[in-house]
């Protein structure tokens, strides 16, 4: 999220989770001070949370101490170790991204299970992206039929209004992410396709959190 629009409809919405991107390659890259002025609003109606990509101590240090989120996304390679010294050093709950294109690449999962607090699964970046997520493109999302209920995730990746329904109907995943599935350009957040991706959520009459970044 990077306007006042955007996360004021969002959470008339229903939005459960608001997200802001602190990667500077991405078109959805904000500042922490920025991004910490757009979060009151949602403070206390949605969870905040800070999406980075393999970041410093001293990254994180300066987003948790203006951002004051909810929860850590990592979209990059931390290791179990990692996360864990992350979720010491800051006290925060941490969703750990994998990029997936086929099942061994939900193997690594395993590895994280008591260590993540839930995890996110997106499309693998198409060869020659600078970007770890927000590329526009899905995955074979049969592949997540091998999770047990005790695993706490978000489904994401190339999530639209024309294939949301479907996304949810083949995978009942408790939650789901969008980013690019609502802009009109790279970055760029449309109210009128928030509207428009609630709408399909709603009619797929399935119970989930959403989240936005």
């Amino acid at each position: 999220m990077k306007t006042p629009e955007a996360v004021d409809r969002a959470l008339k919405r229903g939005a459960t989770h608001i997200g802001f991107i602190f990667f500077e390659k991405s078109p959805r890259y904000i500042e922490p001070d920025v991004a910490a002025k757009l979060a009151e609003p949602a403070r206390g109606k949605a969870k905040i949370v800070a999406v980075v990509v393999d970041p410093t101590n001293d990254d994180l240090d300066e987003i948790v101490s203006l951002l004051k989120p909810d929860m850590l996304q990592l979209h990059g390679n931390e290791s179990p170790e990692h996360v864990l010294t992350i979720k010491a050093l800051y006290g925060l709950p941490v969703m750990k991204v994998f990029s997936v294109r086929t099942a061994d690449d939900l193997k690594r999962v395993e590895a994280y299970i008591g260590i993540a607090d839930r995890f996110l699964f997106d499309a693998k970046p198409p060869k020659g992206s600078e970007l770890p997520g927000g590329n526009g493109i899905s995955f074979d999302w049969s592949l997540l039929g091998w999770l047990d209920g005790s695993i706490d995730y978000m489904l994401s990746g190339g999530l639209n209004k024309d294939n949301v329904a479907d996304a949810l109907l083949i995978t009942k995943a408790p939650g789901i992410d969008v980013s690019s599935g609502v802009e009109s350009a790279p970055g760029v957040k449309s109210v009128a396709m928030i509207d428009e991706f609630f709408d399909a959520v709603e009619k797929a009459d399935a119970p989930v959190m959403a989240s936005g970044s």
